[in-house]
């Protein structure tokens, strides 16, 4: 480990050049603030790389530490995800309370901040046995079973300090418009008469350029290109805050990709054209950190893998994931549909505690190109009996108007795998073996057939109206003698990719099939069916994988 764990830059949508990280060695206690022990930020406890490794149950820890204000006019404290939820005190002054596992939070520490030594105090909640907490697949026993995996209590993403002087760049939102070769944005700052300067360069060189007064504008772009998996071109952005001789208030630094998204006739579209996603489902857990990626590089390495075992793309299943992995996803070009982490109880307060999270991560991550897809629930997670109450439906409806209103150049998958009520895409889950697969998606009639699946594809009331289908789980072979287990198991190599032929195969032929996601890219703890094991070794011959996972559609 460097001697700073994770030291990159963690918010790559709006960089700023000075900023301190807090990541590194704090006090720490469970229960109760006696800081009896040592934990290495930002690993949850439960990983061996926070230096503690301990699977126990705790349902509050606290962190503890000293820091140095650096010279600045205003100091902002950063905290990039906290599970479950966090109260934070500078100096013994509260400065901030959040709840939301998986979003970011921030406060200006200004006032209370002092020159030279200061501490600052972390009390994490996240109550082990509540499952009405949007958890996602972190389980809430003392071991993990089944689709459960170890738990993540408190600090997981970057803890960092942005020095910002007196007048700056408060926002920074980005509309890319492919179709009239535009970039539409809105720059927010905390002086409204100071000149903002944009800048955008392709490839090194001047795309466009402008100088006048903060707030919502356009630009003209000398050069127009498609951000695509295969041609992940992306735009470089710098603002620049200005005083009236011209000279630099505050600068920060974006980028962008152009692309367009829609769904139509049955079919999803990239950039105006017929697109098969081709995804693999990945839930974001890592050798040592569990929930948090060791490095940089990674985050960046699993999608490398993915990308060479064929897949275009990943859906990011149960968790908000790492700004990082989705700076990388862009850079790279791998598209994502960003999950939501569910309950797996259902109260009027899991709703909104979901609703108020999903709405934070669009916030936080509606910029990125590479998202083509928001998920707000996966299999009617943490409702019981939904057809009976009509609790799913209005739900699952909140959910889906909520994302288009935060963000409506997205399709939305509702419920993901089964039981849709208002949806932008048809995703159903199968484990079915090839066989089952090539009859029940030989015709569109067939594949929405409810008998045979664990529940219908539609709610009560609500039915297929020609959006896209996908098969949005499936597979899930497993090893045999791997001590763990799959959805089907085989018994070598050779099996694992004939069989993975045999899936594919079926998906592709032809039929209403628009796309799919295998799972999975990773064995996690006692769920071995990925196509990779948990420290990232191939189990079949990747290039093999790979011709077949591309596949052409069969029409």
């Amino acid at each position: 480990m460097p001697t700073t764990p994770r030291p990159e830059y963690p918010r790559p949508r709006l960089h700023r050049r000075q900023w301190a990280s807090l990541n590194g060695t704090w006090q720490f206690g469970f229960d109760a603030p006696d800081f009896d022990r040592s934990i290495i930020v930002p690993f949850a406890y439960q990983s061996a790389l926070s230096g503690i490794g301990e699977r126990a149950l705790h349902d509050t820890v606290w962190y503890r530490r000293r820091f140095t204000r650096p010279e600045a006019d205003r100091l902002i404290l950063h905290f990039g995800a906290v599970d479950y939820s966090a109260t934070v005190w500078v100096n013994d002054v509260q400065v901030a309370r959040h709840e939301g596992g998986h979003t970011p939070f921030s406060v200006d520490i200004t006032a209370v901040a002092r020159g030279g030594d200061n501490e600052l105090v972390v009390r994490a909640d996240d109550p082990a046995t509540d499952r009405s907490l949007p958890r996602g697949k972190q389980t809430w026993k003392e071991k993990p079973e089944g689709i459960f995996y170890t738990a993540t209590t408190g600090i997981w993403q970057t803890v960092w300090l942005e020095p910002v002087p007196e007048r700056h760049v408060t926002s920074l939102r980005l509309w890319p418009r492919l179709d009239e070769g535009a970039l539409e944005y809105e720059v927010g700052t905390s002086d409204r008469d100071a000149h903002v300067e944009l800048n955008v360069t392709l490839h090194g060189h001047s795309a466009s350029a402008f100088t006048g007064v903060s707030g919502r504008g356009r630009l003209a772009l000398a050069k127009v290109e498609a951000w695509s998996p295969e041609s992940p071109v992306l735009y470089e952005l710098t603002v620049r805050l200005l005083d009236d001789g011209g000279r630099d208030l505050d600068r920060v630094e974006s980028y962008f990709g152009l692309r367009t998204l829609a769904t139509r006739d049955g079919r999803f579209l990239l950039n105006g054209e017929p697109y098969i996603q081709r995804l693999v489902l990945d839930q974001g857990y890592f050798p040592g950190g569990w929930y948090t990626a060791a490095s940089d590089a990674d985050l960046r390495h699993d999608i490398e893998l993915a990308k060479a075992l064929g897949f275009n793309g990943a859906r990011k299943h149960q968790k908000v994931e790492d700004p990082r992995w989705l700076y990388w996803a862009d850079r790279l070009g791998f598209l994502v549909w960003a999950e939501m982490p569910n309950f797996h109880e259902h109260t009027a307060q899991a709703e909104q505690r979901l609703m108020d999270e999903l709405a934070a991560a669009i916030e936080r991550d509606k910029d990125h190109p590479c998202i083509v897809a928001w998920v707000p629930m996966n299999e009617s997670f943490g409702l019981a009996r939904p057809s009976q109450d009509g609790v799913a439906a209005r739900l699952i409806n909140r959910l889906h108007d909520l994302a288009h209103q935060r963000d409506g150049t997205r399709p939305v998958s509702s419920n993901d795998g089964w039981e849709h009520a208002s949806t932008d895409l048809c995703t159903l889950h199968d484990y079915g073996v090839p066989a089952d697969l090539q009859r029940r998606y030989a015709t569109l009639a067939s594949a929405l057939e409810p008998s045979g699946r664990p529940r219908p594809p539609y709610l009560p009331g609500y039915a297929y109206k020609g959006e896209p289908l996908l098969v949005s789980e499936f597979g899930g072979l497993g090893l045999q003698g791997s001590g763990g287990w799959g959805y089907d198991m085989t018994a070598g190599a050779r099996q694992l990719v004939d069989r993975y032929r045999e899936l594919v195969v079926a998906l592709m032929a032809p039929g209403p099939v628009e796309g799919f996601c295998y799972t999975q890219l990773t064995d996690i703890e006692q769920e071995c069916n990925g196509l990779l094991t948990f420290d990232r070794r191939a189990k079949a011959d990747a290039a093999i994988v790979c011709a077949i996972t591309q596949t052409l559609k069969r029409r």
